[in-house]
């Protein structure tokens, strides 16, 4: 029994313990800032995301006002603008409408685009933002882990993530590669991301 034991101890001890590499080591989910602006108050009232198309970048810079990001993404040229429902930009061609959003309160605020993508299982640490955050998915299929569950975001499908503060995992969960659009609205003067765990 006592060499069975020391055995066992040497393959552990070794490496050679079969696990399953899903277990090991997961890809992690590759994230990069498209554009941001931090801005000292936001519009009054229930605040959206309008996400439009144009066909320059010069154009929907031009577009953007103080409440607009725009950016390059997926061979095209993105408008977001964040204010009330049904608002739309000259020149562009309305995509989706995101909101409304979790309410932020802060002296300063980050708007921020991000751009997700990675194979199917690929993932995020679990971590928190200060403020809400907000999905669009180009392709591929993205979840969203919280403590109350699992929200998955479809092509196409504009989503509200939760507010902020809230411990969250983000991966992707379909059967082909993601690519997503995440729209933030942060209080400027925390860390845009912090660890977490789930309670």
């Amino acid at each position: 029994m006592k060499r069975i034991l020391i055995g066992m101890t040497v393959v552990l001890a070794s490496g050679l313990w079969s696990i399953p590499s899903t277990a090991i080591a997961q890809q992690a989910l590759v994230v990069k800032a498209l554009a941001d602006k931090k801005v000292t108050e936001l519009p009054a009232g229930s605040l959206f995301w309008q996400i439009e198309n144009f066909p320059t970048l010069a154009q929907a810079q031009a577009a953007a006002g103080p409440m607009g990001l725009a950016a390059e993404s997926g061979g095209k040229v993105w408008l977001f603008r964040l204010g009330p429902a049904g608002g739309s930009s000259a020149g562009g061609t309305k995509v989706a409408e995101v909101g409304p959003l979790p309410k932020v309160v802060a002296t300063q605020y980050l708007l921020r685009i991000n751009e997700a993508g990675g194979p199917p299982g690929s993932i995020t640490p679990v971590h928190t933002h200060p403020g809400s955050e907000a999905f669009y998915v180009l392709a591929g299929e993205q979840s969203i882990r919280t403590s109350h569950g699992v929200l998955r975001v479809r092509v196409g499908q504009p989503e509200t993530g939760p507010g902020g503060g809230t411990p969250v995992q983000v991966s992707s969960s379909g059967s082909t590669d993601l690519h997503a659009l995440v729209m933030f609205v942060v209080d400027a003067t925390k860390p845009f991301s912090s660890p977490a765990t789930f309670p």
